[in-house]
């Protein structure tokens, strides 16, 4: 993969290569439709890869808040076309690399010193590469390190990249524009604190030491004496990626153990410590050779307030759900059913709420969920189909923490469904209340 030697930093220079992007993407449409005036029938494939490929190569360079947001989009694999999906999840595991002075610019920066003046070796070939930092290989008193390092200008740019992929998320979501900024904001507010790489060494530590005591997890051992505001310094851990471990055939029992460890990870913290890993796209995790699955990344944690977090899982209880009183209580404080929605709207939105909600919940349901099951996910992605065509959900509804909260737990059932694995699902249960004011 080809490394960038340089990258966009300015406003006025990432604004550029936006401007440049756009248009391209007119370009592709005028070849579309110029295309089908000799055939009626010509599908959007080709222009949505075109599209995909020219907005990811444009993302590639710029990295940071608009590349992380592509990532975001490509796990929900419901949202947009294929060829968006197939280009955005790159990002997931490998985007193009900053060049090796670049990296070493990093580090005088903000140590004062090259990297090989800290480290006994250091790998100027970064390891992997994704949407904020990317990892290289180091040596310190015989120890294997991993060195993270956050791309020039990310931190500062995050507000101003949001206003300039907002056209495009506008158009390939086609959200309402009250409803996306809700959704923007929420993301800025995370991303500010996922570039803060001090405050990612201090709940890597808390998180990792938290659930130290759950079966098959491992995580590295943090170095804030080797850290900083844009530098993180761990223990490098040997192990594969989602797609490579996959590659290998394991065996049922391993994949059912694999799953379970990240049923557990994601459960404990939402139920037990009211905060959750938030970002559980497969290049945040490795399979090592002894079976156990590796968190590696900390940089985004989305908490759960009680005032959100009772409403939403007593949803999961078939005693709340059964009760269509004190279900509509729960939505209004959700704010999924408004104090300005008439007795027709209240009951369309508790029907179809209610729908959606039964169907999220089903792995909670019984004690086990075979996730291998294709049916359960068929009937999730038609009933997003479903509502997306409503226009009654065009308009901003619930609270902001759906943004994170659902992306975490479908998150968490796609990489399951990779996996093909059976979970116990009792192991750590949501505190469910029945009764809301």
């Amino acid at each position: 993969m080809n490394e960038l030697n340089n990258m966009p930093t300015s406003k006025v220079a990432r604004s550029a290569k936006f401007v440049g992007t756009g248009f391209k993407i007119g370009g592709n449409y005028i070849k579309h439709y110029s295309k089908k005036i000799f055939n009626p029938e010509l599908s959007k494939d080709e222009l949505n890869e075109d599209n995909a490929t020219d907005i990811y190569a444009s993302l590639s360079e710029l990295k940071g808040s608009a590349l992380k947001v592509a990532q975001m989009l490509s796990m929900d694999k419901n949202i947009l076309p294929k060829a968006y999906v197939d280009k955005f999840s790159l990002s997931q595991y490998n985007a193009p690399p900053l060049s090796g002075p670049l990296i070493a610019q990093t580090f005088r920066k903000h140590f004062g010193k090259n990297p090989e003046q800290i480290f006994d070796k250091f790998n100027l070939k970064s390891s992997n590469a994704a949407s904020i930092g990317q990892v290289h290989q180091a040596e310190l008193g015989g120890k294997k390190l991993a060195v993270k390092i956050q791309y020039p200008g990310v931190g500062a740019s995050i507000s101003s990249d949001l206003k300039l992929i907002k056209p495009f998320a506008f158009r390939l979501l086609g959200m309402s524009e009250k409803e996306l900024d809700v959704y923007m904001r929420e993301v800025e507010e995370r991303l500010v604190e996922e570039t803060d790489y001090e405050l990612e060494v201090k709940r890597s530590i808390q998180f990792s030491n938290a659930c130290a005591g759950l079966d098959n997890l491992v995580f590295p051992q943090y170095y804030p004496e080797l850290s900083g505001s844009r530098i993180i310094t761990m223990g490098w851990i040997e192990g594969m990626h989602l797609k490579e471990f996959l590659a290998t055939n394991p065996t049922q029992k391993l994949r059912n153990t694999i799953g379970q460890a990240l049923w557990d990870f994601y459960n404990y913290q939402q139920h037990e410590m009211r905060a959750v890993h938030a970002d559980p796209h497969p290049g945040n995790f490795l399979i090592t050779p002894e079976g156990k699955l590796a968190v590696i990344d900390f940089g985004c944690i989305k908490e759960l307030p009680d005032d959100f977090y009772y409403p939403f899982f007593a949803t999961t209880s078939e005693a709340l759900m059964g009760n269509r009183e004190e279900t509509i209580k729960a939505f209004r404080q959700l704010e999924m059913i408004q104090p300005k929605d008439n007795e027709a709207q209240i009951a369309f939105y508790y029907q179809n709420y209610k729908e959606m909600i039964s169907l999220f919940a089903e792995p909670y349901v019984e004690s086990q969920f075979d996730f291998s099951q294709t049916a359960f996910f068929d009937s999730l992605y038609a009933f997003g189909e479903k509502i997306a065509k409503m226009p009654e959900f065009k308009q901003a509804r619930g609270v902001k923490h759906f943004i994170y909260v659902n992306r975490t737990n479908f998150g968490l059932y796609n990489i399951l469904h990779e996996l093909k694995a059976t979970i116990k699902t009792d192991t750590y249960k949501p505190h469910v209340q029945l009764e809301f004011a």
